[in-house]
């Protein structure tokens, strides 16, 4: 379904709603029936997980976001002018904040007025698109509702592209994910096309994990969030207070791993599914990792995918990264 929501703006549902429950669903079936339970963060991104979000990004302790915003800042007419894109497909666009300076570039270089946001978040994409119709007048808003694990080819295309996926958002995939995530975006492409892919740099451990287990507890609430969404959506009971949030640096995935631990024995009933979950006291619930990078980790990801690494951008402290991606035969 197409809704316009004003002049140049339509925002579409690229899957029928109800796949999105069933997919739920399933994966927490899957998840909390493994002796290692875990749940995908994907769900974490209901309307309030999409604000928590938001919230993280102005962190004191949360440099990625400010890092990366100084990337953008500085060479985004660089990363505009490398492509030259009919359109900017943005990938977990989420309210488009920092895709604003890609915008204003993509406007100085001339090339094209198509701005495509893909999100799960429905209410994040309404609330981008009428940021950006008063913003930008020019612009023509395809704002497309979806799961980047199965809907990317959904995308129409329009000319040539540059994608974009910010924010260390790969870094929710241990490697073979981001892998098949390189060659799902390869199917995307075509020569000429590139791939911008925000990545966080591996630093000492101190810094890498106070940046998710911040002190005012926001990281926590997020990650928490998606307990409310289970209670909500499948009907589960979840006592939320009695799970403690844990980050913790591991070594061999290279990433910050995440997880909610039961703070007593807790036999929690899932209406939806017909289960009881059973958890003993400090059991965890893994839900989400946040990989770190290199570049020559990056060009042998790239690589198995197809791809190759044409510019590669870090902020002032090499804290972070902004890589374009493009097929081998791009020239």
């Amino acid at each position: 379904m197409t809704r316009r929501v004003g002049e140049g703006v339509t925002v579409r549902r690229l899957s029928h709603e109800a796949d999105f429950g069933t997919d739920l669903a399933s994966d927490v079936l899957r998840g909390l029936t493994k002796t290692r339970k875990e749940l995908s963060s994907k769900y974490f991104y209901d309307a309030r997980g999409s604000v928590l979000f938001e919230e993280i990004t102005e962190l004191p302790e949360y440099y990625l976001t400010r890092a990366e915003t100084e990337i953008l800042t500085e060479y985004a007419d660089d990363m505009l002018a490398a492509v030259e894109p009919v359109e900017l497909v943005e990938i977990g666009s989420g309210y488009s904040v920092k895709t604003r300076l890609l915008i204003n570039a993509m406007e100085r270089v001339g090339s094209g007025t198509r701005y495509v946001p893909f999100d799960i978040s429905e209410s994040a994409l309404l609330d981008a698109a009428d940021s950006l119709q008063q913003e930008f007048a020019w612009l023509d808003v395809e704002s497309l509702v979806g799961d980047l694990h199965t809907d990317l080819p959904m995308i129409p295309r329009c000319g040539r592209r540059l994608v974009t996926f910010l924010g260390s958002t790969i870094g929710n995939f241990l490697a073979p994910g981001r892998v098949r995530f390189y060659r799902s975006v390869a199917a995307m492409l075509e020569p000429g096309d590139g791939l911008l892919v925000g990545l966080d740099l591996i630093k000492d451990v101190s810094t890498l994990v106070a940046a998710y287990d911040d002190s005012a507890g926001v990281t926590a609430e997020f990650n928490k969030n998606i307990l409310h969404v289970l209670n909500r959506e499948l009907g589960a009971n979840f006592d939320v207070p009695a799970f403690d949030f844990i980050a913790r640096w591991d070594e061999e995935c290279e990433c910050v791993s995440m997880s909610l631990r039961a703070t007593r024995i807790m036999d929690v009933r899932i209406e939806a599914l017909g289960i009881t979950v059973h958890l003993d006291k400090d059991e965890e619930i893994h839900d989400e990792v946040s990989c770190k990078f290199t570049f020559a980790k990056l060009t042998t990801e790239a690589h198995q995918a197809g791809l190759h690494v044409a510019n590669w951008w870090t902020d002032s402290e090499d804290r972070f990264a902004v890589a374009l991606l493009r097929l081998p035969n791009h020239e």
